[in-house]
């Protein structure tokens, strides 16, 4: 993805099921997490400690950031099965910001 034209944004993942039953879909997850990284939208992914959810940071284009965003969240396995749900926070990071446009 061309850097230029995008924003960042913060999705935190909160489980809405036990964690036994998210386990049974982690693998269709975690392919959906490596698309999303080979798209170029997602910069880093993991488990939220305790592992009640899980984070994604995103980068994704301005000019259909929404659009975009619901994408990411309604095809998520985790979405898709009623797992999860998501909260989506554009996010405009002042100090750092140099670090992550060079990700």
């Amino acid at each position: 993805m061309e850097k230029r034209g995008w924003m960042y944004a913060i999705a935190i993942i909160r489980y809405r099921k036990p964690l036994e039953e998210v386990l049974k879909h982690l693998d269709a997850h975690r392919a959906y997490c490596q698309r999303l990284k080979q798209e170029g939208l997602l910069i880093a992914s993991g488990p939220l400690v305790p592992r009640n959810g899980g984070a994604f940071l995103l980068r994704v284009p301005d000019n259909e950031a929404q659009a975009t965003l619901d994408s990411i969240r309604d095809n998520d396995p985790y979405t898709r099965f009623g797992l999860a749900q998501y909260e989506m926070w554009p996010w405009a990071p002042a100090l750092g910001a140099d670090a992550l446009d060079r990700l």
